[in-house]
């Protein structure tokens, strides 16, 4: 077999990491999970699970891909626990699952960039008709199309002449820029309310609605850290024995969590200051809402492009993580070439993500399958089998390249074993109540 991919430098495979979980799920999906779920509230429980079960967990999808070295299918065989293949073929269709979708997201936010240069929903219709225009439809089937074929170019050129290079370029941006307008969003007046009800928890509320903020909340730390998609494992597959994983873990999900707040911090206070309905549910809120504050600032072309530019550019650096995990599989097992394996599974993933693109109800239920029952299901799998299966070798692998770090292991071990399998497994019992039929 020839020598794998690895990543060329250290901050490559950060970047990589950071940029698969900041995608759309903190800057998409994050404000309209805060927004349905009590604002402040929603953000104290995430924020605790992050640190509780996140952190631990995506340790824990580490140690897989660096021991085994390989896929995240065949990494249980070659950590001689066929048995448990399984679980990492849960994770790549998860993640599969959610790329046929996400895509069509990603295409929706292609068309809010053109949408806000040209100024197509600032007149007749409003942002909410111009919505429901153009999610559905041939216009959001070719638009999907448009970026899937841009998140094949990328994973297709590698892993590191492809997503590394591509990664260093987007993440600083996404940093940059969704700086840049949270900045201009603490001067518009009106904004404090939009910090008061971001910033300011109400106990009671995580209390009386105990049964829908935590479970949302988990499977946001999960989805917004990209767990449960394999794409860790995958990610940590091509990693050298000398990274300290425990300090890399830190870093990604702390740098995740400083822009899903961050992105918070630009939506509600421009939400706010205009005046705009925070709580409307639904896949596209943000879309709706955000344009709709565009409509009345000064500017507000100008900052609609540079805001869903930023969303772009985030949808783009986890889309690639996500085709990259069934890419990585096919790839090491039936040695077919990158650039054909990308351009043919991303040809399966157009044709499953047109049901999304043609009724966004399809797509509210894909997405709500995913985050209720596949992302929290292949997590428990990860966490039972490193915590309870792969034990003594977890320790030895999470200590490679920390020079010992013994208390701290078995620590995480007993955390892995203990409270993060009891709170997944609780979250899954709670999310399965929210599951529905397909919108046939």
């Amino acid at each position: 077999m020839a020598d794998r991919e690895t990543w060329a430098t250290r901050l490559g495979f950060i970047l990589a990491s950071v940029g698969s979980a900041v995608g759309l799920g903190n800057i998409w999906r994050f404000p309209f999970q805060t927004a349905e779920n009590g604002g402040a509230a929603f953000l104290a429980v995430y924020l605790a699970a992050v640190v509780i079960i996140g952190l631990p967990a995506l340790l824990a999808e580490f140690v897989i891909g660096r021991r085994a070295n390989i896929n995240a299918i065949t990494a249980f065989d070659r950590l001689d626990k066929p048995n448990w293949k399984a679980v990492g073929a849960l994770g790549v269709l998860a993640g599969f699952w959610t790329m046929s979708y996400y895509s069509v997201v990603g295409g929706w936010v292609i068309r809010y960039v053109f949408g806000s240069a040209t100024g197509a929903y600032f007149g007749d219709p409003g942002p909410a008709d111009y919505f429901g225009m153009i999610a559905s439809g041939l216009d959001a089937v070719f638009l999907h199309f448009v970026f899937m074929a841009v998140t094949v170019g990328i994973v297709a050129l590698g892993v590191e002449d492809g997503i590394e290079k591509a990664t260093k370029l987007m993440v600083p941006s996404i940093v940059v820029l969704m700086v840049g307008l949270a900045a201009y969003a603490a001067t518009l007046p009106g904004g404090g309310e939009g910090y008061a009800f971001f910033l300011t928890p109400d106990l009671g509320t995580i209390v009386a609605n105990f049964e829908t903020v935590v479970p949302a909340a988990v499977g946001q730390a999960l989805f917004s850290l990209s767990l449960g998609f394999s794409v860790m494992i995958t990610y940590a597959s091509y990693l050298g024995k000398d990274e300290n994983l425990g300090t890399d873990g830190v870093s990604i999900a702390a740098f995740n969590t400083f822009v899903g707040v961050l992105a918070g911090f630009v939506v509600f206070p421009l939400l706010f200051a205009q005046g705009v309905e925070v709580g409307d549910a639904g896949a596209g809120a943000v879309f709706v809402s955000v344009a709709s504050a565009f409509v009345d600032l000064p500017f507000g072309r100008v900052l609609g492009v540079v805001f869903f530019g930023v969303v772009l550019i985030a949808a783009l650096s986890s889309a690639i993580s996500l085709l990259e995990v069934v890419v990585s599989y096919v790839v090491d097992n039936y040695r077919f070439s990158r650039p054909a394996t990308a351009v043919g599974l991303g040809a399966v993933l157009f044709v499953g993500g047109i049901p999304s693109a043609m009724y966004d109800g399809w797509l509210g239920w894909f997405d709500t399958v995913a985050v209720n029952l596949l992302l929290p299901l292949a997590a428990l799998g990860v966490v039972f089998f490193v915590g309870w299966v792969m034990a003594g070798d977890a320790v030895d692998e999470i200590r490679q390249g920390t020079g010992g770090a013994e208390t701290l292991s078995v620590v995480w071990l007993w955390s892995l074993r203990t409270v993060v399998l009891v709170a997944v497994a609780g979250t899954l019992v709670l999310s399965l109540q929210g599951l529905s039929a397909p919108p046939l």
